[in-house]
């Protein structure tokens, strides 16, 4: 079995999970639920609605990159699995990080999160070689501080976290279309070449 090379194991990847784009909507839809449970209902409701809608972003994710004509999965054996596999546990720990701080001030939950959803991201860019995740992850973390510093509502603070990333899950989906469609233009190009 052949080695893939970086460029071909992120290529993989963004072919997979279309670039992160299904993973980013379906986290921003859950970002925006808790905002709203948090105006519609309570604060603990909202960190609630992030925490047990957080566990059904991968299967969205999945779901969503398979009507998109993908597989919602990596080839065996691609070697940024594991790079996956590792940002998602260090982020279950940010997560009892984040939850403990709740005790300490209710309203430092969701720009903790932010901080650990943004730190997860950063290491996108070298899952998918797309640098759209450093953005990405920077303004959540640079919101999160924000947010934390100026003791934002909690309500405020998870419609921001919406806003991002659905903001960069357009971004994500246009720079994906993008790339689908050099794809195609090169592979008719090369085709009538030959």
């Amino acid at each position: 079995m052949t080695q893939l090379t970086l460029a071909q194991a992120q290529a993989d990847m963004r072919r997979g999970y279309y670039g992160g784009a299904p993973g980013i909507l379906a986290s921003g839809s859950v970002w925006l639920t808790a905002g709203l449970a948090s105006i519609l209902a309570s604060d603990m409701v909202a960190i609630l609605s992030l925490l047990i809608g957080g566990a059904l972003i991968h299967p969205l994710a999945m779901l969503g990159s398979r009507l998109l004509g993908r597989s919602g999965a990596h080839s065996k054996g691609n070697p940024l699995a594991l790079l996956a596999i590792e940002s998602t546990l260090w982020m279950f720990a940010g997560i009892a990080i984040a939850f403990a701080m709740h005790i300490l001030r209710l309203e430092w939950f969701f720009p903790a999160m932010l901080l650990v959803i943004g730190g997860r991201y950063l290491t996108f860019q070298t899952l998918y070689g797309l640098r759209i995740y450093w953005l990405f992850g920077a303004t959540l973390c640079a919101a999160g501080l924000a947010l934390a510093l100026n003791r934002s509502p909690v309500a405020l603070s998870a419609l921001t976290g919406a806003g991002i990333e659905l903001i960069f899950a357009v971004a994500t989906f246009v720079r994906m279309r993008n790339e689908e469609n050099r794809t195609t233009r090169s592979d008719e190009i090369g085709g009538s070449a030959q």
